[in-house]
């Protein structure tokens, strides 16, 4: 088996893992808060990582702090605003905006990175962003938006910024070492957030350990963040960023299936048309007009 097949195989793995997850914090929002789930679970992975990377330290330099710490910043914005979301909306939702990111990263690439953006991408981003629209906006206007929906666009552009930065970073680095770093500073940004926002009053530290909760800290906190993201560092040393964004749109289907699984979740006409409209622009702008975000 090549390297560039185990990559892609690997990927689809992490994206399946990742789709089911929008189910599994659903519910584990129902026994905490959103910034104590999420200390919890990326305390867990960080001591994970660092249980099993520890050797791999040996290799630390100024460089990797550096490029961890970036990738950190944007895997923190990610996930504080995609969990935020998804406590005020539904899962399949959620995902579906989330998979707006891969739209945004030959985008940012294009407009950012001096490449050239095809018409093939802009028509797909366009597509996407009216897919958004149909998805998210009610027939009775933007008055009656889901707050939810817009915080998980914003976390949406956070992952999109993340998958560039790993495609920056990851062949120049231990992807352990880089793994670890992301995932520790991505805690402590959480930590502090978390602290700021009961501080303020914006948020109150709850936990209720219920089963349901630590199936929840250990899905997600081992497999969805120490196991998954190794993995996605790794094969994206052997792929480009914008090759990974196109497996990543599995991430939705997956995160509907189970949503709908679990939750007898079903996306009304207008959702369906909007969700259909965001896979047809991924597709487009990935499958037509590529722009990679490193050296093939």
């Amino acid at each position: 088996m090549s390297r560039n097949l185990k990559a892609d195989l690997l990927l689809i793995f992490c994206t399946l893992i990742w789709g089911a997850s929008f189910v599994v914090v659903k519910a584990a929002l129902m026994d905490a808060s959103v910034f104590a789930f999420l200390a919890i679970r990326f305390a867990v992975a960080a001591l994970s990582l660092a249980a099993l990377c520890f050797r791999d330290l040996r290799t630390l330099n100024a460089a990797s702090l550096r490029a961890g710490a970036v990738m950190g910043c944007c895997m923190f914005g990610g996930y504080a605003f995609q969990t935020a979301g998804i406590e005020l909306t539904t899962p399949s939702k959620a995902a579906f905006v989330t998979g707006f990111s891969v739209v945004l990263v030959p985008v940012f690439l294009g407009l950012f990175a001096r490449q050239r953006i095809g018409s093939a991408i802009w028509a797909g981003a366009l597509a996407a962003v009216a897919g958004l629209y149909y998805l998210t906006v009610p027939s009775s206007g933007f008055g009656d938006l889901n707050r939810g929906d817009l915080l998980v666009l914003c976390g949406s552009v956070a992952f999109a910024l993340h998958i560039i930065a790993i495609g920056r970073y990851a062949r120049s680095h231990s992807p352990r070492v880089l793994n670890l770093l992301q995932v520790t500073t991505t805690m402590l940004m959480i930590c502090l957030t978390g602290l700021l926002l009961t501080a303020a009053g914006r948020e109150s530290f709850q936990v209720a350990w219920t089963a349901r909760l630590v199936a929840a800290v250990i899905l997600t906190g081992v497999l969805a963040t120490a196991v998954a993201f190794s993995v996605q560092v790794w094969a994206q040393q052997h792929t480009s960023a914008s090759h990974a964004a196109i497996v990543f749109t599995l991430e939705p289907v997956f995160a509907a299936l189970t949503s709908f699984a679990f939750f007898h979740e079903r996306l009304g006409l207008r959702a369906l048309a909007g969700a259909a409209l965001i896979l047809a622009g991924i597709l487009l702008a990935e499958f037509k007009g590529p722009v990679p975000a490193a050296a093939e």
